[in-house]
């Protein structure tokens, strides 16, 4: 009787996604965004906003302050530049 070998399953993850606003694009082909997050004191009880600066790619600029921008998780590009815009 010949037995019959399947290749195991392999599951891609889904790269991080955050949304936020761009709050500088001075740089060439880089924005920084920043995400508010709404978290509870674990201590206090009490809601606040905390607030993540992130450098993402931009490729020719396409974000301006104030923009809505969608970014996502990739490879380095370089120190501090680990996103990169998708919408």
């Amino acid at each position: 009787m010949a037995t019959l070998k399947t290749q195991p399953v392999i599951e891609t993850k889904k790269p991080q996604t955050f949304t936020g606003e761009v709050v500088s694009d001075k740089m060439k082909d880089t924005a920084v965004v920043m995400i508010a997050r709404y978290v509870k004191h674990q201590k206090y009880q009490k809601f606040m906003t905390r607030r993540t600066k992130l450098m993402a790619h931009d490729p020719g600029n396409t974000k301006k302050i104030g923009d809505k921008a969608t970014i996502e998780a990739c490879r380095p590009m370089s120190k501090n530049k680990s996103f990169k815009i998708i919408a």
